[in-house]
């Protein structure tokens, strides 16, 4: 099949490999256009479906906006059969929707209509939901409320967000596959009705540690924001992202620290952080930050 396809992290990938590898013809990736990073902030860096893309000679388009009339006919122009979207970043206009042959197909990565939108895998870790997945969607002009073709569904277990990142952008590669290799075997079944939620974008708020919610949930953060942006929390001004941590027993006030290990006290229970990282330095192992930074018992977080 003639295919555009369009995503920008890395979660959308392997999608991108899988379909080629699987024959496909990708005419064009879209993917958003390279932001400011690099060690100074300022290098433009193009995103990891950018980079993919022209390692496997596919031509980048990189729009700012699919809004003008302009853009919709260069859309339209590359003929495709079918658009595969993956977490791309941008609202599709109806008039995109409707140029490939067969519409646009999206890769979610929830059970819809469970966590219709942005964060879907961070807010099913948060919500301490016991498993997720992947839906191959059609796409309409509402927020993830097209119909499904086929789902993956995985355990969420205690995998951080980017392990399951990895996990189902693998999941959705294959089913992506499946799904174009006969599109007419995978009737769309409409969303129910019913278990509508919303996975709205992470707020930069949200992602310090609220020792006054039970360990479980304190811990369920941490690997919501792991490995990036990183739960954190504050100590002498200075903040350090927890990227993994235990749940233990323990008491206290919420964000005392109880021991010499680190071991904090949430609304009920405590937690261990067994993965730090200082701002500017590499992440190491509790034990190890300990040594060179005390937290001592009794301080407050």
């Amino acid at each position: 099949m003639r295919i555009i396809f369009m995503g920008t992290p890395d979660f959308a990938v392997p999608a991108l490999q899988a379909l080629v590898a699987a024959g496909h013809q990708v005419v064009a990736a879209y993917t958003q256009p390279p932001r400011p990073g690099g060690r100074r902030g300022k290098e433009l860096t193009p995103t990891p479906v950018h980079r993919k893309a022209e390692e496997l000679g596919i031509a980048v388009r990189h729009p700012a906006s699919l809004k003008s009339a302009e853009e919709q006919a260069a859309f339209a122009a590359l003929a495709a059969d079918i658009a595969v979207v993956a977490a791309y970043g941008l609202i599709l206009p109806q008039a995109v929707l409707d140029a490939p042959t067969h519409g646009c197909l999206n890769l979610h990565g929830s059970i819809l209509p469970r966590w219709r939108g942005a964060a879907p895998i961070q807010r099913a870790i948060l919500a301490g939901d016991a498993e997720t997945g992947v839906d191959i969607m059609r796409m309409e002009a509402g927020l993830d409320t097209g119909p499904v073709l086929l789902e993956g569904r995985t355990p969420i277990d205690r995998k951080t967000a980017g392990e399951l990142t990895g996990e189902l952008a693998q999941i959705g590669a294959d089913l992506i596959v499946r799904v174009l290799a006969d599109l007419a075997a995978y009737p769309e079944v409409p969303q129910p009705d019913d278990g509508v939620t919303y996975a709205k974008k992470i707020d930069k708020a949200e992602t310090r540690l609220d020792f006054a919610q039970d360990a479980a949930q304190v811990e369920r953060q941490v690997r919501a924001f792991a490995p990036a942006p990183g739960a954190w929390f504050e100590f002498q001004g200075e903040r350090c992202k927890v990227l993994a941590a235990d749940v233990v027993e323990g008491s206290g006030a919420p964000g005392e620290v109880l021991d010499d290990a680190l071991t904090i006290a949430c609304a009920s229970g405590a937690i261990r952080p067994t993965l730090v990282q200082r701002a500017g330095r590499p992440a190491m192992a509790t034990a190890d930050m300990l040594r060179g930074w005390a937290i001592a018992a009794g301080a407050k977080l």
